[in-house]
């Protein structure tokens, strides 16, 4: 009898707790649904409708999805897309991890430099962009003064397709270098000595110890951020916008410039909604193969 009424208890207990915590939740799941799952449910559902964004529009299937196909504006958006994203990720987290990695050794004036890694940070986009036209201006800029001092031929920054390729760039991985120094410095600092006074003992030196020690235990906060750049690198807009407008020729068109173009200028809103959800679908497929990766490897490890 006693154990009957110690099972009931437990059990009493048990929904108790399952109902804090539903309680506890429901407020982010609240959020979660009103502004994330009902603006995607309604951007799906316009993009099987032909409208400008006035009225009722007219339902067409999948036909703006077809037209994606066959668009090949869309098509160098999405190649710009995946190369920004190809050339940022990893510049950005390489100059992150070197950067956390030499401002948690004992440097002179840390924090001084610290704050200036992290000072971009606190830049939106839309200055970032307006800070790049100051140094990329191809007429007045200050990167084309200095070049023009040492004697050197200008860079058309604004009408070459390569050079505003690389200004996008370049202004990006300064942008977001200081995000991925501060997550790296952050694991960095949860790392015992244990493990680098060992190899040490061993005669490893200063970079077969960053290459074997530093970078594995790393390795969640790599994939961490890896998720997080490809994610923000599929979705850039403001510096893209701010700094070339896509241009020169859309040779630095991307997704979100060219569905705000489609959406906007052209108010063609369901094909714009429509270039939205592909991109969704991108960096949803994107995140879920690099978790299955890793849950991969850490069953396998």
């Amino acid at each position: 009898m006693t154990a009957v009424v110690r099972a009931k208890t437990k059990r009493a207990g048990a929904r108790k707790e399952a109902f804090a915590a539903a309680g506890f939740l429901a407020p982010s799941y609240a959020l979660l649904a009103v502004f994330v799952l009902v603006p995607l449910v309604a951007a799906f559902v316009v993009s099987l409708q032909q409208t400008d964004g006035f009225g009722a529009g007219e339902f067409v299937g999948a036909a703006n999805y077809a037209r994606l196909v066959e668009d090949p504006l869309f098509r160098r958006a999405l190649i710009n897309t995946l190369l920004f994203t190809a050339l940022v990720t990893p510049l950005s987290m390489l100059f992150g991890l070197i950067a956390a990695v030499l401002l948690n050794s004992a440097l002179p004036a840390r924090p001084l430099w610290r704050s200036l890694v992290i000072l971009p940070m606190a830049v939106s986009g839309v200055a970032t962009g307006l800070i790049g036209i100051l140094v990329f201006d191809q007429n007045s800029g200050v990167l084309n003064n200095l070049i023009g001092f040492l004697g050197l031929p200008a860079i058309d920054w604004q009408s070459s397709p390569g050079p505003a390729f690389a200004s996008i760039v370049i202004a990006t991985v300064w942008w977001r270098t200081g995000l991925n120094m501060l997550i790296y410095l952050a694991g960095l600092q949860g790392l015992g000595p244990d493990l680098y006074e060992a190899a040490r003992l061993d005669g490893a030196n200063a970079f077969q110890r960053f290459r074997n020690v530093t970078v594995p235990l790393l390795g969640p906060t790599s994939f961490f951020l890896l998720v997080l750049n490809v994610i923000y690198s599929f979705q850039v807009f403001d510096l893209v916008f701010v700094l070339t407008g896509g241009g020169p020729g859309g040779a630095t068109s991307v997704l979100v410039t060219y569905a705000y173009e489609t959406g906007f200028v052209t108010r063609d809103q369901g094909y714009a909604a429509s270039i939205g959800m592909v991109l969704f679908l991108f960096a949803l497929t994107f995140a879920a193969a690099q978790w299955r990766a890793s849950r991969t490897k850490d069953l396998v490890e």
